[in-house]
């Protein structure tokens, strides 16, 4: 599925779980959840990379110095993984107490 629908799916599936936040916090919510949608979606593709390429890459630096490195997609993908953590934990603690529980065990689930 192109990129752009699946961040817009995910946009729909957390939109759908804070429709019952009053006006004002669902404002603060949308930014919340716009990029916490597109960091979702870049995660799941930088895992299937990671998957197919592994955590390092070989590089060379003039003719005889190579040797391998953290690939791009596992430092990206480490520095969104803290962010959308931060980002979802932010969602959470809008929730009312019981909303908060089952979206809580939702996000366990995945993590």
């Amino acid at each position: 599925m192109e990129t752009g629908k699946l961040i817009e799916k995910e946009k729909k599936r957390l939109h759908d779980i804070f429709k019952d936040l009053p006006k004002n916090k669902k404002e603060t919510v949308s930014g919340l959840i716009d990029n916490a949608s597109f960091m979702l979606v870049q995660m799941q593709l930088m895992q299937d990379r990671i998957n197919e390429e592994g955590v390092t890459i070989k590089y060379q630096n003039g003719e005889n110095q190579w040797g391998y490195k953290k690939s791009p997609d596992v430092e990206t993908y480490n520095s969104f993984i803290k962010q959308y953590t931060t980002i979802i934990k932010q969602l959470v603690d809008l929730l009312p107490v019981e909303v908060a529980k089952s979206a809580k065990d939702e996000i366990r689930e995945w993590l």
